[in-house]
């Protein structure tokens, strides 16, 4: 285990301390962290999600039982949280955030580096495949249930708006496009290749360094009762549910079954912190189950890695 700490699990979270740092100690402005979340979202990683679908073939995309694992992973997970939310008298809203907040692995910023790190090249097309999970349908739902709670329009105008919210996500276009242009052209050019390489190789440490001055911004005391909960689906439910749908149901290869799992306990992405802030609901919560999942998941991914197998 001491091994898979030092070699693979703490130089991803190092980054992630160094852009901390950086926050705390004012290296970086203000607007650090949203200057690089933006350069990462609508530049580097959409190339690198493009770069992988078009040069990825039919067989690898052809993967329904690990879609399959993870995203019963989520729906599980994102909808016992909404279930306690409820159960403590918060609104659907508020309810839907917690549930985001529970199932919304960071597939964009960790999930990448760690699994290349951990199981090699050949992962990064099914860590692709979760994030558009995590993205698209995930980030869609929670959308419209926000909607919905808030009243803001019919029902097709809440189903509209959730599609443009999807459609308009770089994110989630970059490998559908790579997609169709895997299926239509043989080969990426040379010289473009090398552009979206270039790219491609900024994405994770940007997206890290990022997290980390996000982590580092001052913010009021978070109320940890109130957040413990949703990290403790999220670091455990989630990993523990996904593993029984990859294992026992599915029948995944274990090397398959070792990138779900592994995704499925990722820490909580920015996706619930921006939502939050979207619909002026409690950004601060949303905020320390971040810090507070990403501190925690340094331990409990080194354990499922060492558990797991790394390649």
């Amino acid at each position: 285990m001491m091994n898979v700490l030092l070699n693979i699990v703490l130089p991803v979270f190092a980054l992630i301390g160094a852009g901390w740092l950086a926050r705390r100690k004012q290296w970086l402005g203000p607007t650090a962290a949203a200057e690089l979340n933006r350069f990462v979202v609508y530049v580097a990683m959409p190339a690198l999600l493009f770069r992988i679908m078009a040069t990825a073939s039919w067989s690898d995309l052809a993967q329904p039982g690990f879609t399959a694992a993870f995203g019963i992973g989520c729906g599980v997970i994102f909808v016992a949280a909404i279930a306690q939310g409820r159960r403590r008298g918060h609104d659907l809203a508020d309810a839907s955030l917690g549930g985001l907040n529970a199932s919304y692995a960071n597939v964009g910023f960790i999930g990448f580096p760690l699994c290349l790190a951990a199981f090699g090249p050949s992962s990064l097309t099914s860590v692709t495949i979760s994030a558009i999970v995590t993205v698209c349908a995930l980030f869609g739902v929670s959308v419209a249930l926000m909607e919905w709670s808030q009243n803001q329009g019919s029902g097709l105008h809440i189903l509209r708006k959730s599609l443009v919210s999807v459609v308009r996500n770089p994110m989630v276009m970059a490998p559908v496009v790579g997609v169709i242009y895997g299926a239509t052209v043989s080969t990426v050019p040379t010289g473009a290749d090398h552009f979206l390489k270039y790219l491609s190789d900024a994405a994770s440490p940007c997206a890290l360094v990022s997290l980390g001055a996000f982590i580092g911004e001052e913010r009021q005391p978070t109320r940890w009762s109130k957040v413990s909960p949703l990290v403790a689906l999220k670091l455990f439910g989630q990993p523990s549910v996904t593993w029984v749908f990859a294992h026992m149901v599915f029948h995944l290869s274990p090397a398959l079954t070792g990138v779900a799992v592994v995704i499925a306990a990722l820490p909580t992405g920015t996706g619930p912190y921006m939502l939050a802030n979207m619909y002026g609901r409690d950004a601060q919560a949303v905020a320390g189950s971040i810090l507070m999942s990403t501190l925690l998941s340094l331990i409990t991914i080194t354990g499922l890695i060492a558990l797991l197998g790394s390649g």
